[in-house]
């Protein structure tokens, strides 16, 4: 065969460029990267554009599937998958568009990482922006299965597994979640806001004694992931979620009004000392 035939049939090289901020321009952005990020169990209802199907996202599926129809027609599709693309809001909403045409009994195992890129394959794309996710939290996985249903052999081991691996959570308000890992209770909280202001927010706060919930926390640090800050705080693992719920209410009344003394009132001398001690302690999730 010749170099021009070769060059005929070679596959065009698909350029894949990665998208640091993947669910920008979603309301639900905090919720879907905690849910993809630290959440064990939960579902929350997708709000389609164009299709009345009901679809659920979900954090974990059996095998770590990205999508899978169940044989009562429920339809779920998963967050926390193997594997990925540079654009994880593309990875999704291919399966998404799968999941749109899947009949009972249909896996989808990994999501669609190597196709070219087109249009109207993206999250933005599919869902209604300006909805949020009424997220429900599971003390297990049980609802993997119809409610008729027995897990048995290699789905009750699957099950067996994937319950005994669970850390109890609670959601505390949008894109915030106390979880129990062990000896230590931590709250961490997605942020909506750009990096940069938020550090200079948490800053404020910090040279002011008040980057805390009350007695038996204490500020951790912070990570990245996909795009948005989640700072996280220690707290007293003996108090239960719900003894946190108003401390963490306050402490974000404080954040806000922080973040909007940052329009009138640049960081003095110890908030910037504050800020660079804060950058000092983070660390970056894709």
């Amino acid at each position: 065969m010749g170099k021009a035939s070769r060059k005929k049939n070679k596959a065009p090289k698909v350029r894949d460029v990665f998208v640091a901020q993947p669910f920008e321009g979603l309301a639900a952005e905090p919720e879907l990267i905690a849910l993809r990020e630290f959440v064990p169990s939960a579902t929350a209802k997708l709000t389609l554009r164009d299709s009345d199907r009901e679809i659920t996202l979900a954090t974990v599926l059996p095998g770590a599937a990205a999508a899978f129809v169940r044989t009562d027609e429920r339809v779920f599709v998963g967050l926390q998958v193997q594997t990925r693309s540079s654009d994880l809001s593309r990875d999704l909403g291919r399966s998404v568009k799968w999941a749109l045409e899947a009949k009972p009994g249909d896996v989808l195992n990994v999501p669609d990482t190597t196709s070219a890129p087109a249009d109207g394959e993206r999250l933005q794309d599919l869902l209604v922006a300006d909805a949020e996710l009424d997220v429900t939290l599971h003390e297990n996985f049980d609802w993997w299965l119809p409610e008729d249903a027995a897990a048995e052999g290699e789905v009750k081991l699957s099950l067996d597994r994937a319950n005994e691996a669970i850390m109890p959570t609670e959601r505390l308000g949008k894109g915030s979640y106390w979880v129990l890992a062990g000896e230590k209770a931590h709250l961490r909280w997605v942020r909506p806001e750009p990096e940069n202001k938020l550090l200079q927010a948490l800053a404020r706060l910090s040279a002011a004694g008040e980057l805390n919930l009350g007695e038996g926390s204490r500020y951790a640090g912070s990570f990245r992931a996909h795009g948005l800050l989640v700072p996280v705080w220690d707290l007293d693992p003996e108090a239960h979620a719900r003894e946190w719920a108003e401390p963490a209410e306050q402490l974000g009344a404080r954040l806000e009004k922080a973040l909007a003394s940052l329009d009138s009132e640049p960081l003095d001398a110890t908030e910037r000392r504050a800020r660079d001690g804060l950058i000092g302690r983070q660390l970056t999730l894709r």
